[in-house]
């Protein structure tokens, strides 16, 4: 595997951090490092990451973010430190794991095309695919991609899946320079930040630069932090994001 640096965005994780399957990671996959990033918990988040990332601190790190800023923030804030880590991809992933670290190879493999730029988990259900979330969180997730999909005016089938993965190059880390609209639906504006590069001329069409690789496996955990008045927030969120990045 390329030397991938992927940041798990932490908030008051302490009992559902999964520290066996971290450092069972890193032993299995050369070239993975993690690095976690504590939004501001107060739950010991802080203690349990200190334990986990002593076992290998050359492949384990972590930052300790002053307050709690949202997901958004706390993955940008991770990846602006994984982009200065020689890394040639970065990408950020759920603490929960509900995409498996399993899946992150596939997902590097599609790096192997040089145009690609950006990696996408999708969760489709289909024959030969273990995708499982309740039924409520499936139709809205369908609801809401369709609306972000509309907005963007790409076929894109699944914005919000907690895996993406990034080539570490100058335009990639511009999409990061600013803060996002939304602390949840920040997804859909890291492709409407590419399009606009794309307009500008600094890279090629977003539909031959992204890709989405569905997944083999993917598993609604329980304790989710996103609820239906998240879904909802988001979703009047995409009205603000096309409002800033129409054409």
């Amino acid at each position: 595997m390329r030397r991938t640096v992927v940041v798990i965005p932490c908030y008051n994780e302490a009992t559902r951090l999964d520290s066996k399957a971290f450092l069972a990671a890193v032993r299995e996959l050369p070239g993975l490092q993690f690095l976690f990033v504590d939004d501001g918990s107060s739950d010991g988040t802080d203690y349990v990451l200190d334990q986990l990332t002593s076992y290998d601190p050359s492949r384990l790190h972590w930052l300790k973010l002053g307050r709690n800023q949202g997901k958004a923030e706390a993955v940008r804030q991770g990846l602006l430190r994984a982009f200065s880590m020689s890394a040639d991809l970065v990408g950020f992933l759920d603490a929960d794991l509900a995409t498996p670290i399993a899946e992150l190879p596939a997902m590097a493999a599609a790096f192997e095309d040089e145009d690609v730029l950006v990696v996408l988990a999708s969760r489709v259900a289909m024959l030969g695919r273990e995708i499982e979330r309740s039924a409520w969180r499936h139709y809205a997730g369908r609801v809401f991609a369709t609306l972000a999909s509309l907005s963007l005016g790409l076929r894109v089938y699944d914005t919000q899946c907690g895996a993406k993965l990034f080539r570490n190059t100058e335009p990639v880390r511009r999409v990061f320079d600013q803060e996002f609209i939304s602390p949840w639906a920040f997804d859909v504006e890291i492709l409407a930040r590419l399009q606009r590069l794309e307009r500008e001329r600094r890279i090629p069409p977003v539909t031959r630069v992204v890709v989405e690789v569905p997944l083999r496996r993917w598993t609604a955990v329980r304790g989710s932090k996103i609820g239906l008045g998240h879904s909802i927030r988001a979703t009047t969120q995409l009205l603000r994001m096309w409002w800033r990045y129409r054409t």
